[in-house]
């Protein structure tokens, strides 16, 4: 009888995949640990005490919940702020993601100028990123480029008074829906600005599923509109998922409440009530994120 000593045992599917993805995250995780982990257990420390410069650097006297009882009833700002931020994610993010499947659905067919086209949709997220941003005003194509902003959110705006608010009374709508359609129209160009990364994601979705399935629903007799409730909606309901995380994620990175929580450290040197004001920030972020997410994965149809 021989006995196989030193033989190893091959890993499983299961573990092959536990360490691919391992793998996949592994970059952000060594960053994380490199370059953000010390601050964030720093900033926690700041969010618990009163900092003061010293001449050899600084010096932290614990204070305990003090910061965070200061953001939330004594700061006049912070919550008029963090609930304008969730108001407007509320608001944008259903019309960003509808508007960026329906327009990766238009984009998806086959016709000339395709390429062009999705170039376009993609063009606001290049112009929003820091290169341009950071171009002196006086250039003439940061200029060109205000100018044409303005006017196309002058346009869209003036749509509202062409008598959109009265067609929706015409049709029976509620106050609420109708405030809310026209405030939605008045906001077409951030809409528009906002999806370029969502219809890319979308566009990407459409194009990896299989033509089989919709050549056996047009044998079966079902329409577009049936094929797309049938079996586009239900394919494209994980990156539904993967777009509304990214898009809350996307909202709350540059808004009102960021601003102020760096002015409130930079400007004013308050460390400690800044750092309370963005650790309290975060934990409200989460706390929507994961009720986003367990909301929507109840719906989300995984095909195998």
């Amino acid at each position: 009888m021989k006995l196989s000593i030193g033989k190893r045992r091959r890993p499983s599917l299961e573990r092959k995949k536990a360490m691919f993805g391992w793998l996949f995250i592994a970059p952000w995780l060594i960053g994380f640990l490199l370059l953000m982990a010390v601050p964030l257990v720093r900033s926690l420390l700041f969010s618990i005490s009163h900092l003061s410069l010293t001449e050899t650097g600084y010096k932290l006297s614990s204070v305990g919940f003090e910061n965070y009882t200061k953001a939330f009833t004594v700061d006049p700002n912070f919550n008029r702020l963090l609930i304008e931020a969730t108001m407007n994610m509320l608001a944008n993010v259903p019309l960003i993601i509808f508007f960026s499947l329906f327009s990766a659905v238009l984009l998806s067919q086959k016709f000339r100028g395709r390429m062009l086209a999705r170039a376009i949709f993609f063009l606001p997220v290049v112009l929003a990123s820091g290169v341009i941003q950071g171009i002196d005003s006086s250039n003439y194509l940061a200029q060109m480029l205000g100018d044409v902003a303005s006017s196309v959110e002058g346009n869209f705006s003036g749509l509202r008074s062409m008598g959109l608010r009265s067609l929706l009374i015409e049709m029976g709508m509620s106050g609420d829906i109708i405030f809310y359609l026209t405030s939605a129209v008045d906001r077409i160009y951030y809409i528009v600005a906002a999806s370029g990364v969502q219809i890319l994601i979308f566009l990407a979705g459409l194009q990896s599923i299989s033509p089989s399935l919709y050549e056996a629903s047009k044998i079966e007799g079902a329409t577009g509109y049936e094929a797309f409730w049938k079996i586009t909606f239900p394919m494209m309901s994980p990156l539904i998922l993967t777009n509304t995380v990214y898009t809350v994620v996307d909202s709350f990175t540059n808004n009102g409440v960021t601003g102020y929580i760096h002015r409130m450290a930079f400007r004013e040197n308050n460390f400690g009530l800044s750092s309370a004001m963005s650790w309290a920030y975060f934990l409200i972020v989460s706390i929507m994120l994961g009720a986003c997410v367990y909301f929507i994965s109840k719906r989300v149809f995984y095909y195998d």
